[in-house]
């Protein structure tokens, strides 16, 4: 669920993300494409409607006005001036201002320049600011000198508002020489007079159309500038060639724009799905690689050197192609262990089978030797035998098939003790008391006179949960072993600890004690040097059936022991109980 959940999210943030950048990389690239397209048109169109922009797009704080980097550059590029003026006639900003310009304004001034259109020498363009409490004057100069010759020509020329005919030679070579022609039209439009070579047979101009070609000059082949007889109520119109750039149509720059965008968007999908591939299909075939060594039975190489080195880090950690499926990486891990752990497992049970058939059959195989010893004897000559003898005969037959029996019920006992003992079964003890009971048995059996048994408890009860029948086995099994391989005269020593989280029996005593050997074969196999003719009773299982019975309980065995310094055994149970 894990892994679902991340890879959900991981592949939903991922789209999330692209989308949002694809998003925000459209609209910037739309945002640099308007405002190239309005930079375009400014420049096209200058200086026709570049003071509003000004004025719209600068901001000014406690007196201080902030006019944008690109204004500026624009303004030395084309050789003008800007002023800001106050509600008293100062001026509290000046960009490339020359300095015949005043620092300040009367009334009369800028009433002037608003009905003159001129400072001086200077074409005048202004802006009302009425954003602020107290309004702005937005004032735009430059010598346009188009304009002033066009003014001079026709103080020079001008006879009642149109060519003086003596004249008209020596103003068709100035025209000549400045570029362009010239047009003299009558209040209604009608064109009366052509200085120049014009451009195409024009009859006469449509009402709007000088004021167009002056407020979108951009958008005409050439550019007009024009001068207004009031007395006469004729107007001299001069076009010269456009002197900035060419006229491109917007459809050409919206299509390259456009194919730009494509092919950015197409490059990042493109490498956005190379990318996916190259993360994603990596660990894939890490997996295939460990399902195919999994499958020829090597569990112990999860990884092989190269593929530790890709996946985890220096530290330990994961790399960050990996991380998505750290759960599938450790899950894998778990179940090669526990593959690895379970092939361990089924070749230590098999050797053990092996060893405890081998054991098993040597110990049924001697008893049997006996009975059936005595049987031919008895069916050979049985009228030969004396009554004593006969039941002598008799004892070592029962011994041995008591033996037989034992032997097969301890075999039997050790595979069922994992089932045997269930949760219900386990119930709160007294493990003082327990061990108390199980140690006055022994102590009371006058067949062990050469033994002496001691108990070691403290006053308060140490509980924990178990079976007491199994327990006393336990105990049973484990003084007994003490008694078994101990000449007379030994002392066991039986007690409890007490520990944090846990309780524990103890067994120890004073007699010959365990080489290495004995002490790692005491639990985990068949072990008992088994000899059924010997002084040693039983079948040799006993230390196995102990060990079954602590495990049971969720419970392990710590052996101590010396030869010639004795033996310690200690059982550490859980005090509460497990499920």
């Amino acid at each position: 669920m894990k892994v679902s959940r991340r890879l959900a999210f991981h592949f939903t943030y991922q789209l999330v993300a692209f989308s949002l950048f694809m998003f925000m990389l459209l609209v910037t690239l739309l945002f640099v494409l308007t405002k190239h397209v309005a930079n375009e048109e400014i420049r096209r169109n200058f200086p026709s409607g570049v003071l509003t922009s000004i004025t719209s797009e600068t901001v000014t704080e406690n007196g201080v006005v902030n006019l944008q980097g690109y204004w500026k550059e624009l303004l030395y590029e084309r050789n003008m001036w800007l002023q800001v003026v106050d509600m008293k006639g100062r001026v509290i900003h000046a960009t490339n201002t020359p300095k015949d310009v005043p620092s300040s304004y009367s009334v009369s001034q800028l009433l002037e320049i608003k009905e003159e259109r001129r400072l001086g020498k200077y074409t005048m363009g202004l802006e009302m600011d009425l954003t602020y409490k107290d309004p702005l004057l937005f004032l735009l100069g430059g010598v346009n000198e188009s304009t002033d010759r066009l003014r001079s020509w026709f103080t020079e020329y001008q006879a009642g508002g149109l060519l003086d005919s003596s004249k008209k030679e020596r103003l068709e070579q100035e025209v000549r020489r400045a570029g362009g022609y010239l047009y003299i039209i009558d209040g209604e439009g009608a064109i009366k007079q052509k200085i120049g070579e014009a451009i195409g047979d024009k009859k006469s101009y449509h009402p709007l159309e000088l004021m167009s070609m002056q407020e979108a000059p951009g958008t005409y082949a050439t550019n007009a500038n024009v001068y207004w007889d009031q007395a006469s109520g004729m107007t001299w119109v001069y076009h010269t060639p456009y002197d900035t750039i060419g006229k491109q149509p917007i459809m050409n720059q919206l299509l390259s724009v456009v194919v730009w965008i494509c092919i950015v968007v197409l490059v990042a999908a493109l490498a956005m799905s190379i990318w996916h591939g190259y993360r994603y299909s990596r660990p894939l075939l890490l997996f295939t690689g460990w399902f195919e060594r999994m499958g020829s039975g090597s569990y112990e190489e999860v990884l092989t050197p190269k593929d530790r080195k890709k996946v985890f880090r220096k530290n330990g950690k994961l790399r960050m192609p990996y991380k998505l499926y750290k759960e599938v990486i450790h899950s894998f891990y778990h179940m090669a262990e526990q593959l690895a752990a379970t092939e361990r497992e089924r070749k230590a049970l098999e050797q053990n089978r092996e060893e405890w058939m081998s054991g098993i059959s040597h110990d049924l195989r001697t008893p049997l030797s006996s009975i059936q010893g005595y049987g031919y004897m008895l069916e050979s000559a049985a009228e030969d035998w004396s009554p004593g003898e006969l039941r002598e005969m008799g004892t070592v037959i029962r011994e041995k098939g008591d033996y037989m029996l034992e032997l097969i019920d301890d075999f039997s006992l050790v595979f069922r003790l994992k089932t045997e003992i269930q949760p219900q079964d386990m119930c709160p003890l007294d493990l003082n008391e327990l061990v108390r009971r199980g140690v006055l048995k022994y102590v009371n059996d006058a067949t062990l006179d050469g033994v002496t048994f001691q108990f070691e408890g403290g006053d308060e009860p140490v509980l924990t949960a178990g079976s007491a029948k199994w327990l006393h086995r336990l105990m049973d099994n484990l003084i007994s072993n003490a008694v078994k391989h101990n000449p007379p005269g030994v002392t066991v020593t039986v007690g409890v600890e007490k520990r944090a989280n846990s309780a524990a029996i103890v067994v120890k005593d004073d007699g010959v004690g365990m080489d290495e050997e004995t002490k790692r074969s005491l639990f985990e196999r068949y072990y008992r040097g088994t000899n059924t003719e010997g002084s040693i009773d039983g079948s040799g299982l006993g230390m196995s059936i102990a060990k079954a019975i602590v495990e049971a309980h969720h419970g392990t065995v710590e052996i101590q022991s010396e030869i010639g310094k004795g033996t310690c055994i200690r059982v550490i149970l859980p005090r509460g109980l497990k499920d």
